[in-house]
């Protein structure tokens, strides 16, 4: 039996945006990032899709995520972004995954388990060019590069950075960023590896930052249809419009006519000032509907806008439906994410109720909820 819950996946959007990525990054390989479950989406649905249309390679964030997609059957290389540690090595060269190296300190152990295997492991350097969270300095990184050569059974097939700015194109910061990495990646060339692969921009620095795209792009939010500064970015973008694929529905399954002074849900955080029709919803903060909604969000009923009432609480929500042009009934269908009729309820919309960004609550709702692919 279905759930009430259920989160819908557009495999046209996927595509459209995927396109709108490769279009924007000319000659630039595409990297999709299928983390964190695909950004809520589902990592190897999604992984399917963009291999389909020529994925050059997948992003994840740790190697169980890689070891999934290899027994899903993506046989494209997969980066492990987050980094590596002693424990996760195994499962990196069994699988045959690309470790992201932001630490020199691993190198002579991944390189010990890749001599166990008997195989050579292709590798990206992570490189701190400014984002100040993970990744090797500017100054260790000719002396890192210089560890992997000493090493046997490893190479440097990559190297890599992150902006932290990309989403905010007034900032001079990206600008910076790029130069670093430009400037301290020349070294490469003293070594003979002019050759490996360069790849700086997330999906800001693919729509946002001249010269970031080098040779290959890692398209995150993009193609879940979301531009990365939210939804001054969806304004200011010229078409065509990435489209958001994700749509969040539950269904009505009781509708109550209540007197004016009537106290709603824990704490009367809500209560009536007129005759009212108040609908309940089966989806609370377990789904990844947060309390901080109460009071705050829409949900669409009939293609109108109805305001959420009350607290949210761990399974039932509540909707005043007073207002729409004809009543509602159990049953029917009830949209929380996504568009119904004319009407459109956006994840940055979602976020500026919730006082955050578009990828979690597209974390939230998808990894939380009933999913499934639909055209």
């Amino acid at each position: 039996m279905n759930s009430f819950n259920q989160v819908k996946i557009s495999r046209s959007a996927l595509l459209h945006n995927y396109r709108i990525c490769q279009q924007a990054a000319g000659g630039a390989a595409i990297m999709p990032l299928v983390k964190a479950d695909g950004y809520g989406h589902g990592m190897i649905d999604c992984a399917r899709v963009f291999a389909g249309q020529g994925a050059a390679a997948f992003g994840v964030a740790e190697a169980r995520e890689g070891v999934e997609l290899r027994a899903a059957g993506i046989t494209q290389p997969i980066l492990v972004l987050v980094g590596v540690i002693p424990d996760t090595l195994r499962s990196i060269v069994e699988a045959g995954l690309t470790p992201v190296v932001t630490d020199a300190a691993v190198l002579p152990e991944l390189s010990r388990v890749a001599g166990m295997y008997e195989t050579e492991v292709g590798l990206h350097i992570k490189l701190d060019a400014g984002m100040g969270r993970q990744g090797v300095l500017p100054a260790e990184f000719v002396r890192t590069v210089q560890r992997v050569r000493q090493l046997p059974y490893l190479r440097i097939d990559g190297v890599m950075a992150h902006f932290p700015m990309s989403d905010d194109r007034r900032s001079q910061n990206s600008a910076l960023v790029l130069d670093t990495f430009l400037k301290t990646t020349r070294a490469l060339a003293d070594y003979g590896l002019d050759g490996c692969c360069l790849h700086l921009a997330n999906s800001g620095g693919l729509f946002y930052v001249a010269g970031s795209r080098l040779d290959m792009v890692r398209s995150g939010i993009a193609l879940y249809g979301y531009y990365p500064d939210g939804a001054d970015g969806r304004k200011n973008a010229a078409p065509p419009l990435l489209q958001p694929a994700m749509r969040f529905v539950t269904r009505v399954i009781q509708v109550r006519t209540l007197e004016a002074g009537h106290g709603l849900g824990y704490c009367h955080q809500f209560t009536t000032t007129r005759l009212s029709r108040i609908a309940v919803l089966p989806v609370g903060y377990e789904d990844g509907y947060l309390r901080i909604l109460s009071n705050r969000a829409r949900v669409l009923i009939h293609g109108q806008r109805a305001p959420v009432v009350g607290r949210i609480s761990m399974n039932l929500t509540l909707v005043d439906v007073t207002d729409l042009d004809q009543a509602v009934q159990p049953g029917e269908e009830v949209v929380l994410l996504g568009r119904q009729g004319d009407e459109e309820i956006s994840a940055d919309e979602i976020a500026d109720w919730m006082g955050t960004i578009s990828y979690e609550v597209l974390c939230l709702f998808g990894n939380l909820n009933a999913r499934t692919m639909v055209e």
